[in-house]
C-alpha cells in the first residue's frame, strides 16, 4: 500500500482501478448516511458533513481526520455542482458598516491564518473591541486563482483600520501560521 491509495493486487488491463482510501471509507458507510452527506456538501456545509460522517462511520473505525478526508473527496467529486458560501465583502463600505454595528469600540483591526481540509489555508479578517473585550468576526478571506488571501486581507484590513483610526496586526503575511503572535493593545 501507499500513501492515499490502496494497491489491488494484479493491477493491470481488465482490473478494476485502484481507488483512495477514502473512497473505500466512503463506500462502507450505509447509502442513506451518504446520500445526507452529499446534500450537506452540495449546500457547502463542511461541519454538518464531517460530523455526520464522523458519526456514523465511527462503529466502522473511521476517526475524525478520516472523516474530513472523505468530505474533501465529496467536495472534489461534486466541485462545481456545490452551492458555494458567498463570499465576504471586502470592500471599506460594507467592512465598515460591519464594524460599526459592533458593540464597544473597535480597537484594532487583525488578520489571522486558520486553515482546514477543504478550503486549505485561509485568512480572518477580526475586528478586536475593548468593553466588551471581544474579537468579532468581519470576513474570511479564502484563497482563489486571482487573488492571495494574505494579500487581499491585508488589504482590507489595513484600509478599515486606517478608517477606523485603529491599528491593523497581521504578524504572518508571508506565512500561514496559525501561531503567530496576536495583536495586544
Amino acid at each position: 500500500m501507499t500513501a492515499g491509495r490502496i494497491e489491488i493486487e494484479g493491477d493491470g488491463p481488465g482490473m478494476p482501478a485502484p481507488q483512495s482510501q477514502d473512497e473505500g471509507l466512503w463506500e462502507t458507510l450505509p447509502a442513506g448516511i451518504r446520500t445526507q452527506v452529499d446534500g450537506y456538501v452540495l449546500q457547502d456545509r463542511l461541519l454538518p458533513a464531517v460530523r455526520l460522517v464522523w458519526a456514523a462511520g465511527r462503529a466502522r473505525g473511521i476517526g475524525l481526520h478520516d472523516a474530513e478526508m472523505v468530505v474533501h473527496e465529496r467536495y472534489a467529486v461534486h466541485g462545481d455542482r456545490i452551492a458555494r458560501t458567498p463570499e465576504c465583502p471586502l470592500d471599506l463600505e460594507s467592512l465598515a458598516a460591519l464594524a460599526g454595528g459592533l458593540p464597544g469600540r473597535v480597537a484594532a483591526i487583525e488578520a489571522v491564518w486558520d486553515g482546514d481540509t477543504v478550503h486549505n489555508w485561509f485568512v480572518n479578517l477580526l475586528a478586536i473591541t475593548d468593553d466588551p473585550d471581544e474579537e468579532r468576526p468581519l470576513a474570511t478571506v479564502y484563497s482563489r486563482s486571482d487573488r492571495d488571501p494574505a494579500e487581499a486581507a491585508a488589504e482590507a484590513g489595513g484600509a478599515l483600520a486606517d478608517h477606523l483610526g485603529v491599528p491593523f496586526h497581521f504578524a504572518s503575511p508571508d506565512d500561514p501560521d496559525e501561531d503567530a503572535p496576536r495583536w495586544r493593545p
